[in-house]
């Protein structure tokens, strides 16, 4: 199971960005995608999540209007598009699945999936 971030960078307050999950070694449109992050000094926390059919679960509401999450099945691939970014969001973006098989319509759980995490990339918001 891989699971590797890209996409991040340097961006100035009120900025876009848009964070790239490319997956392999698992049949991933079987399973919810997350994204985490883990700011400077803190624990990390799920930020969204899409679950097999597309419907998205937000656990952070800083982020909510502000920041998206989707999915290409056929490139294997998640994305995590941000918007209107703030100094605070500052922090290692990381992806990841608890590679645990929901029936279609199920959507993302209470708690962001995890167990199995890539290695992360690093969004610095800052003028």
């Amino acid at each position: 199971v891989q699971l590797q971030a890209s996409g991040g960078g340097l961006v100035q307050p009120g900025g876009s960005l848009r964070l790239s999950c490319a997956a392999s070694g698992f049949r991933f449109d079987d399973y919810a995608i997350s994204w985490f992050r883990q700011a400077p000094g803190k624990e990390p926390e799920g930020v969204l999540c899409i679950s097999r059919n597309g419907d998205i679960t937000y656990y952070t509401d800083s982020v909510k209007g502000r920041f998206t999450i989707s999915r290409d099945n056929a490139k294997k691939t998640a994305y995590l598009q941000m918007k209107s970014l703030k100094p605070e969001d500052t922090a290692v973006f990381y992806c990841a699945t608890d590679l645990i098989r929901r029936v279609l319509t199920s959507p993302c759980p209470r708690a962001a999936p995890s167990g199995y995490r890539g290695q992360g990339t690093l969004v610095t918001v800052s003028s």
